[in-house]
């Protein structure tokens, strides 16, 4: 292994930053609610709600992924809430039956976010403008983004970069930092400020109203919707301010300058020096004039608590600023100030005045808040507990705080209000929620006991089948319905109105993170005969995730595997079809009721084998019913469908169609009749593809023609035609789609120009027969063998929208009659073409799209999604969206009359101008190379298959595509290699279930798992724990999870004490200087134990087996399943190795237990499922375990020791006695051990059985604080591989005949790289032979023994370092150097920049720069076809060479 690529499986979910304002539509565009009339008493009723504002956006950073969300708010009554069939989470509340949370776009950062905010335009105000977002990035940049309508996405409107050469003097000579650039925002939106290098304050000068930047006066248009921008940056030296040590600084509201409130520490302390320095912080106000760069001092407050650490800014009309510490609150403004006492430890300045005490005790360091309203703060708590923080105020003079507790919720790392009814718990350690809240004011009084059984929000606890499809009124309980009231204990008060909030969880993001251990284990329902790539999905990652009471074990599986209800061999099978049929169907039956129709059952199932066709009846039996119905069996079937709202069936075969009422034939079509005109040049003509939308049929013919067939559902007849467009054209289609614009207010009519005739009124129209004729508009969608794609509307073949082009993929679509003169770029690409000549002409000619699909799946606000496939197995992905530009209609006809003048406007009238097309990155899925046969349909759209939506992608290497929040998540299926055929089954046996058929002709009748959810990269399901998972391990034997958790207990303080006594020693511990009542006060402990889980069959809650419980104050630091050789018996045991530590202060000298546990037969009676066969003291905590050839090694404290096993006790046999200082992982690869220290980087030793002796072979010499180590096999060549404390990872070698490596003794560099996340873990798992290793290596080569490395890290992400030939590395090197440059990255980032080695201000040599960033490399597919060309041209390779040696890659490495 010499070159090796990095690639991501699973992005981070963690949430680290949330932030909200309106980014993608300003306030203004927000309508404000009617009351519905249906409500007879509406004066009763309508008062009592509070409107719902304007709805700003979500914006949230995990790690390096930004994400921005629309919240969309569901209103009870309106139709989108009747019409949906599943209840809403949470019940109804202040009107909203429900919100969640929708994708606008999601973009993967080429740096980590460290802090985010959104510069707003000031509260209230009525304009247009929008708000834009500030992320800053390690060191000190910062960049300014938008969000562009024209694009849909975000763009870049200013970049600030203080780093390099230039700005090295803001370091002051420093070189590592405790945190990154923090940003905070002036609440009206005048300036920014940035806190870079601890010292430095940059200050961004927002541009005010109608100065935007240089020569951007038209690039709106669209009505002036201008984002917030930032004019111009400079810098304040903080010392020259006096200020010493900076915590934090905030904006303060309601000063005519914008002023900045800084919280700093005049000189330091500590928590051993409080008694004599105490009350260091202090917090200062100044007045920030962007235009004078002066900032003079207006008030400060000083003898602030030493732990103060978060300021927060009270919203007008207050003002002022709260000061939050770990055991007090303070608040301060320019005139008036007071404090609250949290706990027994917040003492006074001066000992002498009285402070005012919360009524119960609570530490608040490490919390997080925002404001609910202008006077009631909501804090998090580090235990997750949710606090209300009142501020009793007369005018501007606050002069008390008040603190109640309220409901329990996950443990955040941010919270963010949105809106002025929800918030948004942003969370690291759990699932992330959007809360709705209400507040009114409220009769009851609350004494001062407030109940301490306050239930959670919603825990993690929760199983997701119940989140999923649960009654509203089963969350109810789970939100606890209790309401705590918002009041202190001060009940004689009257001026204090009491407030009463209530609480109910609307959405959940979920969150994997923080991954501290997985272990690789086989699914519940393998299949033991699979082999090569389906052998994969055979197994799945157990991952120890979350902390406290987030605590759980994620079940991670990359490839879905359906569950099997039956299975029948149907071999030489082409297709297969499930069809609807109602016997008695009236004619204009009420389509309104289409929602009930999700449940009808289909009827018939058509399969179409290579030569007949097989019809079964799909009632409780599958029934073969080919004899005595009317279908066409002679032949292959094409395609079958229902029309007319299912009241008929169709079929079409090669040469004709049928209409069947049930099992009768109600018409048939002959298709393959010559046109008069063309002669007998078109009789071979047969169908190749179809595609319905009720009532029309669109079929592609063999020779390039299409025709439709249009059904009159009156007579429940069809004719045939030839659209007139297509008749004189001698333009060949190679796909074709019809897409059924459905619903109440179909989408496409909202892009065409007189989109106000036809929006509003669609309710009125309701025909006097009863049959509502506004079932939606159907279009039609064409490509034709150029690549251009036009869309039709049907069934008068007008063109509405025409992009050139389609197959090369261009990131936007937009309607060619719509593009501005100026900014034609087409005909440069031409002349460059024909200039480079042959070289790349090859490979586009024969270049086409073969499929086509469009779709608007279910939902208010979902948009229509367009998919079209290449004949290279390339899948391009768009998504339409509404842009209303301001070009005016005289462009159009200026462009329309140069081609045609004759009556164009009246086309171009009709046109749907304002639609959209961008392109949505599919990179998890591994591409297919079509085979050049007759291509067969490989999309399937599925409305509800276990009540998900989306698309089967059939193939060699299917796939679901599933529909969450309008964004695609694609899961590969591994499991059954090529699938030919697919199609949706609901009967009373598989409810909601799916067919499909596989290459080998099984065909196989399944339901999808319902435990996992799908709504993540993996499809994960979470065990909850309640407790913090630190390190799982798997015993294959018996299929049991054996996990350390640890659960925190209160106790009293005296326990504790007595606990951290030397046993051997015998010292009486001392509390003379502790009263009584300390001592009974109680202090958390963290209890350990080890549960062993086992999987449950039917895949429910996992079962705990059995418990081992730690003693007092002992610690579990490593379980491992371990193999020993019974010196005695000469057998192999295989046991459970058990490594702990007594944690018991600095003055007990460390400890430790290795156990050892036998793992019994009997699985019903748990009492005795484990069995203690050893345990033994030893010097040192027992922080790893390992087995090596039969031995036990041990890493007891700074020694390692190796031992071997009688049976009934450990004999040591050697030991190496490096300087060691805490072993944090050990990794065996044959007879050689390598070694990770916390803080001197790895050891690599060797053993011997001869001389019996652990001998180092060689270290490394620098220092590095390892988080994981493991060895890396690539064929005969071994590796090693370490993972440090700055988000790194390195592979060193062994290589004792090279001179630097000073004899052997030094370990050498072979590759460096920044992952730019802490990898806790390395899984060496054996990479899939791809089938197109074509450089012909010969069996038992170096290609067939590669192992990859899988790895998971804190941010809750997955990826692989796989090996790479030099070949490859090579190709992709360059490419990788080209796409630098060649694609825009977002924000503006460097990704070489990112990728170098962080060393932190340490000396480091710098290595070999042999690893490929996949993550840059994956922008390559979603560049436009001519500049991929271009591009592979320009470093001397093909296009089709990068994009196999890519699949190769994903294919080697889908483990799960």
């Amino acid at each position: 292994m010499s070159f090796a690529a990095y690639k991501m499986m699973q992005w981070p979910t963690g949430i680290e930053n949330s932030a909200s304002g309106f980014i993608t539509h300003s306030r203004t565009d927000f309508v404000p609610r009617i009351p519905p009339i249906q409500t007879d008493d509406l004066e009763n009723d309508w008062p009592h709600r509070r409107d719902v504002g304007p709805v700003p956006n979500l914006v949230v950073t995990a790690a390096n992924v930004l994400e921005l969300f629309v919240v969309r708010v569901q209103e009870e009554g309106s139709r989108e809430s009747r019409s949906s069939a599943e209840p809403k989470r949470g019940g109804v509340m202040d009107g909203l039956s429900g919100a969640s949370l929708e994708l606008v776009c999601q973009y993967r950062l080429h740096g980590n976010v460290e802090s985010m905010a959104v510069l707003s335009i000031g509260v209230g105000d009525g304009s247009r403008r929008r708000d834009s977002i500030i992320l800053t990035f390690q060191d000190a940049k910062i960049s300014v983004l938008e969000f562009d309508d024209s694009l849909h996405g975000l763009r870049t409107s200013s970049m600030h970069c203080f780093e390099g050469p230039k700005w090295l003097h803001l370091k002051r000579g420093r070189e590592s930092f405790a945190r990154g650039p923090l940003v905070k925002v002036d609440p009206q939106g005048r300036c920014g400020g940035v806190l870079v290098y601890d010292l430095q304050m940059i200050i961004l000068k927002a541009a005010q109203d109608g100065s935007g930047l240089v020569g951007d006066d038209d690039a709106f248009g669209s009505g002036g919707a201008v984002s917030a921008r930032i004019e111009s940056s400079y810098i304040i030296n903080l010392r020259d301010l006096d200020l010493k040590h900076v915590k934090d600084f905030i904006f303060v509201h309601g000063y005519i300058e914008p002023v900045m409130v800084i919280l700093h520490e005049q000189e330091l302390t500590w928590a051993g020096r409080v008694s004599w320095k105490h009350h260091t912080c202090m917090i200062s106000a100044r007045s920030i004039n962007t235009t004078m760069k002066q900032h003079p001092l207006i008030w400060s407050a000083v003898n602030l608590p030493h732990d103060a650490y978060k300021l927060l800014a009270v919203p007008s009309p207050i003002g002022g600023v709260l000061v939050i510490g770990a055991n007090s609150i303070h608040y301060h403004s320019q005139s008036s100030s007071c404090v609250l006492a949290l706990n027994n430890y917040a003492v006074p300045v001066d000992g002498s005045q009285e402070m005012q005490r919360s009524s119960f005790s609570v530490e608040l360091d490490a919390a997080n808040a925002t404001w609910l309203l202008s006077d009631v703060a909501l804090l998090s708590t580090k235990t997750g507990e949710l606090l209300l923080l009142t501020l009793v105020y007369d005018g501007r003079v606050v002069y008390r705080l008040d603190l109640s507790k309220s409901k329990a919720s996950v443990l955040t790392s941010g919270i963010t209000t949105v809106g002025n009814s929800l918030f948004f718990l942003g969370s690291r350690l759990g699932d992330s929620l959007l809360v709705q809240f209400t507040c009114g004011l409220g009769s009851s009084v609350l004494s001062s006991s407030l109940k301490e059984e306050v239930g959670d929000i919603e825990g993690d606890a929760a199983p997701v089948k119940r989140l999923r499809r649960s009654s509203s009124d089963a969350l109810q309980d789970m939100v606890s319905g209790e309401e705590l009231s918002l009041y202190g204990s001060a009940a004689n008060k009257a001026d204090s109105t009491q407030k009463n909030f209530s609480f109910s969880v609307r959405d959940s993001l979920i969150n994997v993170g923080p991954l501290k251990d997985f272990s690789y284990g086989l699914r519940m329902n393998a299949d033991a005969n699979a082999t090569g790539i389906a052998k994969q999905s055979n197994y799945e990652l157990v991952c120890c995730s979350g902390h406290g009471k987030n605590g759980s074990l994620c079940v991670l599986r990359q490839s879905i595997r359906p569950e099997m209800i039956t299975e029948v061999e149907l071999p030489g099978c082409k297709g297969i079809w499930t069809v609807y049929h109602k016997n008695a169907r009236c004619l204009n039956a009420d389509f309104s009721k289409m929602a009930a129709d999700d449940n009808e059952y289909h009827a018939y199932l058509i399969i179409s084998l290579e030569a007949r066709t097989m019809v079964l009846e799909t009632a409780d039996l599958l029934t073969e019913v080919t004899e005595s119905v009317d279908y066409f069996v002679q032949g292959r079937t094409i395609a079958a469908g229902n029309l007319f709202g299912r009241r008929r069936v169709v079929q079409v075969f090669e040469r004709g169609a049928r209409i069947l009422d049930g099992s009768f034939m109600t018409h048939d079509l002959n298709i393959g009749v010559p046109n008069s005109e063309s002669g007998s040049g078109s009789e071979s003509s047969t169908v190749l593809s179809v595609s319905i939308a009720d009532p029309y049929v669109l079929l592609r013919m063999t020779d390039g023609s299409i025709r439709l067939l249009v059904g009159d559902p009156s007579t429940c007849m069809v004719s045939i035609s030839t659209p007139t467009s297509f008749e004189s054209s001698k333009k060949s289609v190679s796909a074709c789609t019809l897409y059924h614009d459905k619903g109440p207010e179909p989408w496409l009519r909202k892009t065409s120009t007189d989109a106000w005739l036809s929006t509003g009124i669609s309710e009125a129209i309701d025909g006097a027969d009863g049959a509502p004729h506004d079932q939606g508009d159907i279009y039609c969608v064409v490509c034709y063998e150029s690549g251009a794609l036009e869309i039709f509307d049907v069934p008068n073949f007008n063109c509405v929208f025409s992009a050139e082009k389609f197959m090369s993929g261009k990131t936007l679509l937009v309607d060619t009659f719509m593009r501005e003169p100026g900014k034609d770029v087409e005909v440069t690409n031409k002349s460059s073409e024909e200039v480079s000549g042959q070289g790349r002409k090859e490979s586009t000619h024969n270049m086409k799209v073969v499929e086509l699909a469009m779709h608007r799946w279910a939902g208010q606000h979902s948009r229509p999604f367009l998919f079209g496939i290449l004949t290279d197995g390339t899948i391009l992905c768009y998504h339409a969206f509404l842009y209303e530009g301001a070009e005016s209609n005289s462009k159009v006809e200026d462009s329309a009359s140069v081609q045609n003048s004759g009556g164009l406007s009246s086309i171009s009238s009709s046109r749907l101008r304002n639609l959209r097309f961008v392109r949505v990155p599919l990179d998890t899925y591994a591409r297919e190379e079509t085979s050049s046969g007759s291509p067969c349909q490989r999309i399937t759209i599925f409305k509800n298959i276990g009540g998900q939506q989306g698309l089967f992608l059939s193939g060699s290497r299917p796939a679901w595509f599933m529909v969450f929040r309008e964004r695609l998540r694609v899961h590969p299926q591994l499991c059954d290699g090529s699938i030919v055929a697919f199609t949706v089954l609901h009967n009373v046996n598989c409810n909601h279930g799916l067919i499909y058929v596989t290459s080998q002709g099984i065909l196989k009748i399944c339901q999808l798992p319902s435990v996992s959810s799908y709504d993540n990269y993996w499809p994960v399901q979470k065990i909850p724990l309640k407790g913090t998972p630190h390190q799982v391990t798997y015993f294959a034997e018996k299929n049991l999870y054996p996990l350390i958790v640890s659960v925190p207990v209160h106790k009293p303080l005296n326990q504790v004490l007595s606990s951290l006594v030397d046993q051997e020693v015998g010292h009486q511990v001392e509390n003379h200087n502790l009263g009584s009542d300390e001592l009974h006060r109680t202090y958390t402990v963290e209890e350990f134990e080890v549960r062993i889980l086992e999987p449950e069959k039917s895949g429910g809650p996992w079962q705990t087996k059995a418990t081992i419980p730690m003693q007092n104050s002992e610690n579990a630091l490593t379980v491992r399943v371990v193999t020993l050789l019974n010196t005695i018996t000469k057998e192999n045991e295989t046991l459970l190795a058990i490594g702990t530590a007594y944690v018991q202060g600095e003055d007990v000298a460390g400890r430790g237990r290795v156990l050892l546990f036998s793992v019994g037969k009997s699985a019903d009676n748990s009492q005795n499922l484990v069995s203690e066969v050893y345990s033994k003291e030893l010097k040192g905590a027992i922080s790893a375990l390992a087995s090596l050839q039969g031995h036990l090694l041990i890493a007891s404290g700074p020694k390692i020791i190796l031992h071997k096993w009688t049976g009934t006790e450990l004999n040591g046999v050697a030991f190496f006695d490096a300087p060691p200082l805490y072993v944090v992982s050990l990794n065996i690869v044959k007879n050689f051990i390598l070694l990770g220290d916390i803080h001197k980087s790895i050891y690599f030793l060797s053993w011997k059985e001869q001389g019996s002796q652990l001998s180092l072979l060689a270290k490394d010499f620098g220092s590095l604080d390892c988080f994981a180590t493991e060895f890396l096999i690539d064929g005969s060549t071994l590796s090693l591989m370490v993972s440090d404390d700055q988000k790194n990872i390195q592979i060193f070698y062994y290589a004792p005949k090279m001179s630097e490596s000073w004899k052997g003794q030094k370990l050498l560099s072979r590759a460096e790289f920044h992952v730019g996340a802490h990898v806790t873990k390395f899984l060496r798992l054996q990479m899939l032979p791809t089938s197109s290793d074509r450089s012909g290596a010969a069996p038992g080569s170096d290609k067939t023994n590669r192992f990859a490395l899988l790895f998971g890290t804190l941010d809750g992400s997955i990826g692989c370092i796989a090996p790479l030939d030099e070949l490859t590395f090579r190709r992709w090197q360059s490419l990788q150097r080209k796409l630098v440059d060649a694609v825009p990255h977002v924000a503006g980032l460097n990704p070489r920049s990112f990728r170098q080695f962080r060393s932190n201000g340490k000396a480091h040599r710098p290595g070999p720069d042999s690893i490929v960033d996949c993550e840059l490399l994956c922008h390559y597919e979603m560049l436009p076809l001519e500049e991929q060309l271009e591009i592979a041209h320009q470093i001397g390779t093909t296009r089709s060479q990068i994009l196999s040696n890519l699949t190769d890659l994903s294919l080697g490495t889908s483990f799960l």
